[in-house]
Order: C-alpha cells, then sequence, then structure tokens
C-alpha cells in the first residue's frame, strides 16, 4: 500500500523505535515523542518532505511494473506467463 501517515515516514527516517507517540490511539505530530536521545525532534515539514519523497519512490515502483507488464502484453505473454515471470 502507498505510504500515507507520519509513522511510515518517520520509520525511515532512522533505524530502531527511536520515537513513539504521547497517544498511541492519536498518532500526530503534537503527540510525537523521541524514545533515543541521540537523535533530534524532527519537524512537521521535515516529516512531510520524507512522505512526500517515499510516496514518490512507491508510486514510480508501481508505475514501472505496469509498465513493465503492458510491454509483456505488447510482446504476447499471457498473464499466467507474466505471472509465472514476476511471481505476481
Amino acid at each position: 500500500m502507498r505510504p500515507s501517515t507520519i509513522e511510515e515516514a518517520l520509520a525511515q527516517m532512522h533505524n530502531g523505535q527511536w520515537f513513539g507517540w504521547s497517544d498511541p490511539f492519536n498518532k500526530i505530530y503534537a503527540n510525537l515523542i523521541i524514545r533515543d536521545n541521540s537523535k533530534s525532534k524532527p519537524t512537521e515539514n521535515e516529516i512531510n518532505t520524507k512522505l512526500t519523497e517515499i510516496q514518490a519512490v512507491y508510486d514510480k515502483q508501481i508505475s514501472d511494473s505496469t509498465s513493465g507488464k503492458t510491454k509483456l502484453k505488447d510482446l504476447g505473454l499471457t498473464d499466467d506467463e507474466i505471472k509465472a515471470l514476476l511471481g505476481a
């Protein structure tokens, strides 16, 4: 699924459990807490920029996959043959 939350962006910014939530049922910037003292709290803009970046990577992967499947069909491969090649 396409990344859509600040949590997904935060997970891409650093390794490990470096962040958490003061309210785990309301994962918004205001409830973001930093658990790793070696990391600083990113700005909301930095998080949104990271989310935009990972969404762009995801969108390109989907586009490339769709384009590749279309090209294979244009070469005459069946859906079953394409699935066998790609494993999906």
